[in-house]
């Protein structure tokens, strides 16, 4: 299609730039910008009769009225492909391994859409993380938006790593991948999933897209559409069941409400825009399975909670849109169990429809239950003795006790490099019941 070139910037506000004098320019389309001899790439997000407001990738440093906008007539599209896997790539999709461009695959639209209710097929497949408590309590199933809440120090790092070497889909070992999307993660954790994933068992069904913390807001808003989008393309074209890990939608949301500043709305609650739930179910209702498609797309966004504090708005609207929750705990983190895991705030909502015969094992949900309800009776014995002394406890609040504190050491607590099938698991916590007698 033929650009049309405007001299049409009207002033700049952080990473975005208001134009006028544009005709039929529509929301989604993209523009080019010549800044000295540079090239930029923006978007059109907003119009308000004669004036259209669009984000810019690169920044907005050196741009000015004279600056010339060109309109392309297209929506952002990113290139995927099978030949994704294995590879690096920034937030906006381009390689950063040192690896030649992809040369072929499919150009598709970011954007997105939401998987149309009327055809989702119910979740049910059981997918193992390897890690014990989230395998045998709160159990992922294929097609479920499972999110992790941390907070400040705790290692959810390390356990989105930890899942990414790990996770599979018992007795089929072709056909699943895994996506992890670094959302405004520093240098330090960059360097880290690097590391992480230096094997090349983990790299020939991984991909990668890292946005740094120094890269411009804008592609915190792009990594994690970019990431669902490879996901679509290899789930319900290609027939792959993926896992999508994207760490941390904290940064995501942070973004949005700079953004949203700039373009002078009016803020909700804590400062973020009033569309915010809008805008991340968005993304996560693009995860599930559609009827008459092999492939399906799981979700595990992290989500570091300011203060600890699971009121916050990200992660009390995430709860609305997704089905559970996987809960760190300081507490735990304190006591040097790692994954600091808190067992009694976590839930996985599609956990009884994912495992049981066929699946898992026909006692799990009774294995699960049973668990639960004695670590219950355990942290209350644990609360007690704090209190009043354990030589105040009776011979039955002693063996919950016994058993909670054996739970944390033998069953939550685990090896970083540790994976346990889900046999071992369900044994495991069935050894630990027979000690109630």
């Amino acid at each position: 299609m033929l650009e049309i070139s405007y001299r049409a910037v009207q002033g700049v506000a952080g990473p975005l730039i208001f134009l006028k004098g544009i005709p039929n320019v529509s929301i989604g389309e993209m523009v080019r910008l010549s800044v000295g001899g540079e090239q930029r790439m923006g978007q059109v997000i907003e119009i308000r009769r004669d004036i259209q407001v669009a984000q810019v990738f690169k920044g907005t440093s050196g741009v000015s009225k004279e600056t010339t906008v060109h309109v392309t007539g297209e929506v952002m599209k990113a290139l995927v492909s099978e030949d994704m896997f294995g590879r690096i790539f920034d937030g906006f999709g381009k390689p950063i391994d040192g690896k030649p461009l992809l040369r072929s695959g499919k150009q598709m639209e970011v954007s997105g859409a939401p998987i149309n209710p009327t055809s989702r097929a119910y979740p049910q497949e059981f997918i193992e993380t390897g890690v014990s408590a989230i395998d045998g309590l709160f159990s992922l199933v294929r097609g479920q938006k499972l999110p992790v809440f941390s907070g400040s120090g705790l290692p959810h790092n390390q356990l989105i790593a930890q899942i990414v070497r790990q996770a599979r889909i018992t007795g089929q070992e072709e056909g699943f991948g895994v996506i992890l999307a670094g959302i405004g993660v520093n240098a330090e954790e960059a360097e880290f999933f690097r590391r992480s994933f230096q094997s090349k068992e983990v790299m020939r069904r991984t991909i990668f897209f890292m946005n740094l913390m120094s890269d411009p807001t804008i592609e915190r808003l792009l990594t994690p559409r970019i990431a669902l989008t490879a996901a679509e393309y290899l789930a319900f074209e290609k027939g792959y069941h993926i896992l999508v890990l994207l760490t941390d939608m904290t940064n995501y949301c942070e973004a949005l409400r700079e953004v949203s500043m700039a373009r002078g709305e009016t803020p909700a609650r804590r400062g973020y825009p009033g569309y915010m739930y809008t805008d991340l179910a968005s993304l996560y209702e693009r995860s599930g399975r559609i009827m008459g498609k092999q492939g399906s797309i799981t979700t595990i966004p992290v989500i570091s909670m300011p203060d600890y504090d699971i009121t916050h708005p990200i992660p009390d609207l995430t709860g609305f849109i997704t089905e559970g929750q996987i809960v760190l705990s300081q507490e735990m983190h304190i006591k040097n169990i790692y994954p600091p895991l808190d067992i009694l705030s976590s839930l996985s909502r599609l956990m009884k429809d994912g495992v049981g015969a066929g699946t898992t094992r026909v006692d799990h949900l009774k294995v699960s239950d049973a668990v639960y309800s004695a670590y219950a009776k355990g942290k209350n014995a644990m609360d007690l003795s704090l209190i009043m002394g354990e030589e105040t406890l009776t011979r039955e609040e002693r063996n919950y006790l016994a058993f909670a504190e054996s739970l944390e050491h033998r069953f939550i607590m685990q090896g970083g490099a540790e994976h346990r099938a889900i046999n071992d698991t369900l044994d495991l916590a069935l050894e630990l019941l027979k000690s109630l007698g």
